[in-house]
């Protein structure tokens, strides 16, 4: 995994956990790799991926069985709020650049819309 030096790793890690759940590579139930395996895989500091895995505990995102290890939640609604709040936050970003480009927000919606189908035109037809 590449990190971007002006973002905390913690959060990035938990950006990371975040995808692979939204992807379904962490399905619900499935356990989390060790923190110890984690810290190997993303090259980081085993403190780190503690602090992640904490926040994502506290976040209900994950869940700590005792001497088990960390399985991701199987609730639909967390996970429902977790996919809404990932494309949120993309979307924020999206919105923030191109009004910094002073488009209005019919023109992003106008633009957006015929991304998306020139992306379909180009991965499906």
């Amino acid at each position: 995994m590449k990190f971007d030096d002006k973002i905390p790793i913690y959060y990035q890690i938990k950006q990371y956990i975040y995808k692979e759940i939204i992807i379904n590579h962490l399905t619900p139930g499935s356990k989390v790799p060790a923190v110890r395996q984690l810290a190997l895989d993303l090259a980081v500091n085993v403190n780190t991926v503690q602090r992640s895995l904490r926040e994502l505990i506290s976040e209900g995102v994950l869940e700590s069985q005792r001497g088990k290890g960390n399985f991701v939640t199987t609730n639909p609604e967390i996970l429902n709020n977790l996919r809404k709040n990932i494309v949120e936050e993309q979307l924020s970003l999206m919105y923030d650049h191109l009004a910094s480009l002073q488009l209005t927000p019919d023109e992003m919606i106008q633009a957006l819309t015929e991304y998306v189908n020139k992306r379909k035109e180009t991965h499906h037809g």
